[in-house]
């Protein structure tokens, strides 16, 4: 029998410096830089990959170099994410599982992360598995997240699908869980959208055949507003780029979204701007489009960053 996941708080002195590194960073705010959430599946490299292209790697690192705090904003899970920010040679914050769970980056720490209590959204699994189950779906797989670990699933999904390990149970074992998230795939699966979202529960469409569901009033958007509010940078000062229907409410969110080129109608239709597609490497013009935070010499504010295109 599986035992439900305990998202307990990190020991007293790992919060001591969590608190210490957060305030480090509202002062870092002060300095004008902006806060750029970057999607990664789509944006920063295809899907599924852990490495990011060289060219997108540099221009994240000038980013960085300008004063500009750099944050993930994904669909993947920790153990997903982890990989791209290791490569970014990024610090601070990732936001993983489409916002329902925020990690702080630390190498020092097990696993590469620190993580708090009030940072992990979790929903129960045994509704989502009961209405999955009543429904009747034909070669119904269900996925449930195990921050830092992998997924519990009742039949294994095929290689690169699902970030870390996974361990085959009954469905009756996952339905005690508390989890971040939980995967539906099956053929038809989009019918369960409309009931689960009745019970007020967040429901993201990946495809046709694939549901990721996660708290209710949960999205990118809602843990890029606290990391924002960490970092003590105005709202004026945020980015997001995307191009998935799980990037829409962060694309809202930012003063300037920004959606990828091969994004759906519907998310170019929540930016503000479009840049190029995954193939042209369309982050790139938009990092590179940031103003210096602030001038060295003069200490004065940088001009409004450049528009990439219209929406």
């Amino acid at each position: 029998m599986l035992t439900p996941t305990p998202y307990e708080s990190t020991p007293r002195p790992a919060e001591v410096a969590f608190h210490d590194a957060a305030a480090n960073e509202r002062q870092a705010g002060d300095a004008g830089g902006w806060m750029v959430a970057l999607d990664v599946d789509g944006t920063l490299t295809h899907d599924g990959r852990r490495d990011v292209p060289e060219q997108t790697a540099r221009a994240v690192a000038a980013a960085r170099t300008a004063g500009h705090k750099v944050v993930l904003a994904t669909g993947r899970s920790l153990v997903g994410v982890l990989p791209i920010a290791g490569k970014l040679d990024l610090a601070g914050w990732v936001v993983a599982s489409n916002g329902a769970v925020t990690a702080r980056l630390d190498p020092a720490a097990p696993g590469g992360y620190t993580l708090a209590a009030r940072d992990v959204q979790a929903l129960d699994v045994g509704p989502v598995l009961t209405a999955a189950l009543t429904a009747r779906l034909h070669s119904l797989q269900v996925a449930v997240e195990e921050i830092g670990w992998g997924y519990h699933v009742t039949s294994e999904f095929e290689p690169g699908l699902l970030s870390g390990q996974q361990d085959v149970v009954l469905a009756g074992e996952l339905m005690e869980l508390a989890s971040p998230r939980v995967v539906l795939r099956a053929l038809g699966v989009s019918a369960l959208v409309g009931p689960l979202r009745a019970v007020g529960l967040t429901v993201t469409p990946v495809d046709a055949s694939w549901l990721d569901v996660t708290p209710g009033g949960v999205s990118k958007a809602t843990a890029l507003e606290t990391v924002r509010t960490r970092l003590g940078i105005p709202t004026q000062r945020t980015i997001a780029v995307g191009d998935g229907a799980n990037d829409i409410e962060a694309l809202v969110w930012a003063a300037r979204g920004v959606a990828m080129g091969h994004a759906s109608q519907a998310v170019r239709e929540a930016a503000d701007e479009i840049t190029g597609t995954i193939t042209e490497r369309g982050v790139i013009a938009v990092l590179e489009s940031l103003p210096a935070p602030r001038s060295l010499s003069t200490g004065e504010l940088a001009t409004e960053p450049i528009t990439v295109g219209p929406a």
